[in-house]
């Protein structure tokens, strides 16, 4: 015989209540971890700091401002060391030079922010000519070097025309962008004064 066979009836009904019990609390708790676990708020991305309408200058070795950053916010999120920017604007300042603005819905950053991820509805323009713009949906923008670059589709818009590609790399302080591939485009002359 067993032990459990020599318990009396009542010991026996007590201990299948009390095992039922056991089992509804385990299944329970682990029925409520898993939808947990599909909500976004389970990520633990819980941030450190944020900021919202802010704008950010980052001098040069002279002290000169070489970059302005604004948006509408920004988190930092120390599990990963990473930066979120919600509608950023990116400004390249260069003495005698033209400036540069970027602008997308959102952008990505690691770490001090060497290399910036800008995604959806991303621009590109100059601050005192925004005749023509760039526009894609992922840009990465090494700050250090002061490239951008893409391998999505590109669509450059001038008041002459308009030019379609796949992939860009643009020198910011050259002021040279290269078109990777299958580029098409019109281009209608400015007419004669």
């Amino acid at each position: 015989m067993n032990a459990i066979s020599k318990l009396s009836a009542l010991n026996k009904v007590l201990l299948v209540f009390l095992a039922g019990l056991v089992l509804w609390f385990v299944l329970g708790k682990t029925e409520k971890a898993i939808e947990a676990s599909n909500e976004p708020s389970a990520y633990n991305e819980a941030s450190d700091y944020a900021m919202t309408n802010f704008t950010m200058t980052i001098m040069d070795e002279n002290g000169q401002p070489a970059r302005v950053i604004k948006g509408q916010g920004m988190a930092h999120y120390p599990d990963d060391d990473s930066t979120k920017i919600t509608r950023p604007i990116a400004q390249f300042i260069q003495a005698q030079k033209d400036t540069w603005v970027l602008t997308s819905e959102r952008g990505e950053t690691h770490g001090k922010g060497d290399n910036i991820l800008l995604l959806d509805n991303v621009v590109i323009t100059r601050k005192d000519n925004d005749e023509v713009a760039l526009h894609t949906t992922k840009l990465n923008l090494d700050t250090i070097k002061q490239i951008a670059y893409t391998d999505a589709a590109v669509k450059m818009i001038s008041p002459y025309g308009e030019t379609n590609a796949i992939g860009l790399h643009a020198t910011l302080d050259e002021k040279t962008i290269n078109l990777h591939s299958r580029v098409k485009g019109q281009y209608d002359a400015p007419p004669q004064k």
